[in-house]
C-alpha cells in the first residue's frame, strides 16, 4: 500500500487541452498534483515554455512526444526536448536500439550543458488505443503481450530508462524489467469512469498492484466538475487499497 504522498507522486494529470486551460488546471492542482502530462497538441501549439511554466507551479513534466526517427534526428530532437527542462520524455520503441542508444545520448548530452538531473526516458511499447487486431493491420502477428515484451527488452537494453504500457501488461513488465524500471501506464480509469478510445484500461489501484510507477489520468480528473477533488479521490483510492 502506498502512503499519500507516494499516491500523489504516482499520478501524472493530462492535460491534453489549451493552454489557457492547462494553466486553469495547473493552479488548481499546484500543491496537491506532482506531475502533469504535456503532450504533443499542446507542446507543438505553446513551445518549450510551456514546461517551465509547469516547473514555476512546483510540477514536474512528462513531456509525451513519442519522439520516432532516425537515430540522428532522435539524439538532437532529445536533447533539445530535454533542454526544456522536461523530467521525463517519452520515445518510440519500434525506432530500434540504435534509436534508443541515440536518444540517451541526446538526454545525457543535455544534462552534461546543464548540470540538472537527466531527462529519464521512457519507451512506449504498444499503444493503448490498439488491440490484436490493429497490430495486425500494420503486420505485426504475434500475441500483443509478446510484442511489448519485445519493445521493452530491447529499449531498456538499450538505454531507455522504462517503458509506456497499459496496466494490462504491468505486472509481466515489473517481473521482466525489475524493480528499478519506469514503468508508466495510460488506460487508467477510475471505477465507473468512461473508457473512451483506449482498449487496455484499468483502475489506479489495479494498476499500481500490478506494479505501474505512474498513471497517466487525464480526463476523469480534467474534466470532473471538481479536478482537485477527482484527484484527491484517485489519491485516497491508491492509498487505501
Amino acid at each position: 500500500m502506498l502512503t499519500e504522498s507516494e499516491a500523489r507522486d504516482a499520478i501524472i494529470v493530462a492535460l491534453d487541452c489549451d493552454r489557457d486551460r492547462a494553466m486553469e488546471l495547473a493552479d488548481t492542482l499546484s500543491g496537491k498534483a506532482k506531475w502533469v502530462k504535456i503532450g504533443m497538441t499542446l507542446f507543438y501549439l505553446e513551445g518549450p515554455s510551456i514546461v517551465r511554466e509547469m516547473h514555476e507551479r512546483g510540477l514536474n513534466v512528462f513531456l509525451d512526444l513519442k519522439v520516432f526517427d532516425i537515430p540522428f534526428q532522435v539524439r538532437g530532437a532529445v536533447e533539445s526536448a530535454s533542454l526544456t527542462g522536461a523530467d521525463i520524455l517519452s520515445i518510440h520503441g519500434l525506432g530500434s536500439s540504435a534509436m534508443v542508444a541515440a536518444a540517451r545520448e541526446g538526454a545525457e548530452a543535455a544534462a552534461e550543458k546543464t548540470g540538472r538531473d537527466r531527462t529519464r526516458l521512457v519507451a512506449i511499447s504498444v499503444l493503448t488505443s490498439m488491440d490484436q487486431d490493429t497490430l495486425g493491420e500494420i503486420g505485426i502477428t504475434c500475441p500483443l503481450s509478446e510484442e511489448v515484451s519485445r519493445l521493452a527488452s530491447l529499449a531498456v537494453g538499450a538505454g531507455s530508462d522504462g517503458i509506456v504500457c497499459s496496466p494490462k501488461e504491468a505486472a509481466d513488465m515489473r517481473a521482466l524489467l525489475g524493480p528499478d524500471a519506469l514503468i508508466v501506464t495510460p488506460g487508467v480509469r477510475p471505477a465507473g469512469a468512461a473508457v473512451g478510445d483506449q482498449k487496455r484500461v484499468a483502475t489506479p489501484a489495479a494498476a499500481i498492484a500490478a506494479g505501474a510507477s505512474k498513471l497517466v489520468i487525464g480526463r476523469p480528473i480534467t474534466q470532473a466538475q471538481n479536478p482537485a477533488a477527482a484527484f484527491k479521490a484517485i489519491v485516497q483510492e491508491i492509498a487505501a487499497d
